[in-house]
């Protein structure tokens, strides 16, 4: 049987609009990290986050699955280590997640009196690539 949700329930993200697979706190700080860092291995994600392996793991492998992410293999070291870094789907998700939050939020682009300058976001960190 389907579950129906009741009026006592408050609506999902995707029922709000924002993105399910982003909504979720460490896949939030994965994908905010490496905005800033374009890309890191296994074990500095670990260390930066402070999660397990298996819960680091089931985050990225949703992250992947969702084409947010891509790995490959770096063989510099003496010991190979996966790469991850974002796609441009993730580049956009995270741009699209964050404008909705931003205007449920009620912090979405308002009229700005004339000369006065727009929000300065780092060029950067959102940019198309």
């Amino acid at each position: 049987m389907a579950k129906t949700p009741s009026a006592s329930q408050p609506p999902s993200p995707s029922e709000r609009g924002l993105d399910a697979v982003l909504h979720q706190p460490v896949r939030t700080q994965i994908v905010a990290y490496l905005i800033g860092r374009e890309e890191a291995t296994f074990s500095e994600l670990k260390r930066v986050l402070r999660v397990s392996d298996g819960n680091l793991e089931s985050h990225l492998k949703k992250l992947i699955a969702a084409e947010y992410m891509a790995t490959r293999k770096d063989a510099s070291s003496a010991r190979q280590q996966t790469v991850y870094s974002l796609t441009p789907l993730g580049r956009s998700a995270l741009r699209q997640y964050m404008a909705k939050l931003q205007q449920m939020l009620g912090l979405g682009e308002k009229p700005r009196a004339r000369g006065k300058p727009g929000p300065s976001w780092p060029s950067t960190a959102l940019s198309e690539k």
